[in-house]
């Protein structure tokens, strides 16, 4: 409800208007530009007041405080960890039981897989991007209560929460599809129906398919209505269409809604589908960024502190439209998904020449853009690597993806990688890989075959590549159960409804019994824990971190040595890194005195020993 005539409401009432008044008029133009309806507008901007109103007092003050620090999601003490609710702890109510762990883990921005309500065929779920209700948690998992609880709680201890807003496409079961279905016209018109054949034609000649080879093609027909519907993504997942500016306004007040349960970071999902066009390919079209630039606006208006990230799969070069300008921002952080793909590249060849240049091109963009860096997330990895420069070196692109695919799956000689193939083409021998961090390493072979001597190695190298995360600039994200070296689980094979999709491979529960071995010395989950706690520790401790320190790529003549140097007043520091299963003898660029971040201690010298799949963070004034 609105609050009564009071000066605290007065000052919210001056607070509100001053935004308002901030982005009234572009906002008014770009959305007249889009609709060309002026009632359409003025609804939006009074649902803008009431969503306001309607946002909690702590929300309020969490706003105040973060638009007085300013970009706070670019703060060296943010680490995030990604997970599923029900793998992790059953429910919101046990995530909120298992804050003490989070936080031991040093977890501050936590991402909460899709939680919405789904249709109940896990089947037709798409991990949860098929969103029935937008107001509705999935029943197993708890209630909007539990949810916005949940938030207090993590507010409280100084986490921020994360969530992914599925913008581009509702289930089939969503109250407006179930309407659409029935005929009604107001509905349908918030969904693509064609049934004209050479339209959809023209989409199939136009626009890439998504999944070719397990969802093919573009529209879904509905015999009760003789028409197609388009579905990008999955059959049961119908597109949106937003030239009607209902979609737009209703999908606007949904976001506020799930902003006002106290979500901090909004993930837009699949961005750059969200318009489509007829005659294009229906991909980052200049509507898309001004819905973003509309979005990002009406937060800064109603909750100020939230942060939108956006999901957009492309190289960091590309995807540099979706933060917008500083006059006209849009996205306050993207994914650094190539550089993952890269990375991995690197691990499997020992050639870090492709990841330096990566490193280089993110290296060269305006520090004030934010990347969401990891090392690998619920989802497959693509090989989408420049294949141009590759090619240079004489890798060319369909042999090089069977080789890192036969690499990661341990069909190559000398690889202890672990894992399994996801939508394999046949036809193109293209494919993506599934597997946990520890299993990429190396962990679960070295465990099976009982091999302690390669299990060192393969604990060095997992502590090494999340050293290398850290390095990076931007927001560092692992994965629940990275922590504890959790590897692969292969008992999604036993269920039905999951045994198709390998994805499940790392997506397994989280193994609690994993936890008890960290306290345990020795034991291999105590090495990675406790390794990767005080890298944590050494970066929110040293101001080389910052978001806002210079950093370069040091061209080294050995091509399996990756070196990130980062200066921030009158500190640098050189992370080193060993991509090689060879210990290697290196030179630092003059002799001095160097402090060795991680071991604590400090000495003179040039050169230095780096053991195989080894790293040093070495500090120098």
């Amino acid at each position: 409800m609105p609050r009564k005539n009071t000066p605290d409401a007065t000052s919210a009432d001056e607070v509100f208007l001053r935004r308002l008044r901030r982005h009234h008029d572009e906002l008014r133009w770009l959305y007249m530009e889009l609709y060309d309806n002026a009632d359409m507008f003025g609804e939006l901007v009074s649902q803008l007041r009431r969503f306001y109103d309607e946002r909690p007092d702590a929300l309020r003050a969490l706003d105040a405080e973060r638009e007085a620090q300013g970009a706070w999601y670019r703060s060296r003490d943010l680490l995030g960890m990604q997970m599923y609710v029900d793998n992790f702890a059953g429910n919101l109510k046990g995530v909120e039981d298992r804050l003490d762990y989070l936080e031991r883990v040093g977890v501050n921005y936590l991402h909460l897989m899709p939680f919405l309500d789904t249709p109940a065929d896990r089947s037709r779920s798409d991990g949860g991007y098929a969103v029935s209700d937008f107001r509705r948690v999935k029943p197993v998992l708890g209630t909007m209560e539990d949810l916005s609880r949940l938030a207090r709680k993590c507010h409280g201890r100084g986490i921020s929460l994360c969530m992914d807003f599925v913008m581009n496409h509702t289930s089939d079961e969503h109250e407006w599809a179930r309407r659409a279905r029935a005929g009604e016209g107001e509905y349908m018109s918030r969904y693509f129906f064609v049934s004209d054949q050479g339209v959809i034609d023209r989409y199939t000649r136009d626009v890439p398919q998504v999944f070719p080879t397990t969802a093919p093609g573009h529209f879904t027909y509905l015999p009760e209505l003789g028409q197609s519907v388009m579905t990008q993504f999955y059959p049961y997942q119908w597109d949106l269409n937003y030239r009607n500016p209902r979609v737009f306004n209703e999908m606007m007040y949904n976001f506020l809604y799930l902003a006002n349960q106290g979500m901090d970071i909004i993930r837009i999902d699949a961005v750059p589908y969200i318009w489509k066009q007829l005659g294009t390919n229906c991909r980052n079209l200049p509507q898309v960024h001004t819905i973003v630039r509309m979005m990002r606006m009406i937060g800064e208006i109603v909750c100020p502190g939230i942060v939108l990230l956006g999901e957009v799969v492309m190289a960091p070069v590309e995807v540099v439209p979706y933060f917008g300008t500083v006059e006209k921002p849009e996205c306050h952080m993207l994914y650094n998904v190539t550089t993952m793909a890269t990375t991995w590249n690197a691990v499997a060849c020992q050639d870090t020449r492709l990841l330096r240049g990566q490193l280089e091109a993110v290296c060269g963009l305006p520090r004030e853009y934010t990347f969401l860096n990891y090392l690998r997330c619920h989802d497959d990895i693509g090989w989408g690597l420049d294949y141009a420069t590759l090619s240079t070196w004489g890798m060319q692109e369909v042999p090089h993806k069977a080789y890192l695919n036969r690499y990661f799956q341990g069909l190559e000689p000398g690889s202890t990688s672990r894992g399994e193939l996801y939508n394999a083409d046949p036809v193109t021998g293209d494919a993506r890989f599934c597997a946990t961090t520890a299993s990429m390493c190396g962990v679960e072979a070295a465990g099976f075959e009982g091999d302690e001597a390669a299990m060192e190695v393969a604990v060095r190298k997992d502590v090494t590549l999340h050293a290398y995360l850290l390095a990076q600039s931007g927001l560092p994200i692992v994965y629940s159960g990275d922590e504890v070296a959790q590897v692969n689980d292969y008992s999604y094979k036993d269920d039905p409804e999951r045994a198709e999709d390998s994805r499940y491979i790392h997506r397994g529960r989280f193994d609690w019994s994993l936890v008890d071995r960290a306290d345990e010395p020795g034991t291999v989950q105590a090495r990675v824990f406790s390794a990767l706690r005080a890298l944590e520790a050494v970066r929110r401790a040293q101001e080389v971190f910052d978001a806002g320190a210079e950093v370069t790529i040091v061209d080294y003549s050995d091509p399996a040595v990756l070196w990130i140097r980062r200066r921030a007043g009158e500190k640098t520091l050189d992370a080193v890194f060993n991509f090689s299963g060879e210990d290697r003898t290196l030179w630092m660029p003059t002799r001095a005195m160097y402090e060795d971040l991680v071991a604590g201690a400090a000495a003179e010298f040039q050169t230095f020993e780096l053991a195989a799949w080894d790293f040093r963070w070495y500090l120098s004034a």
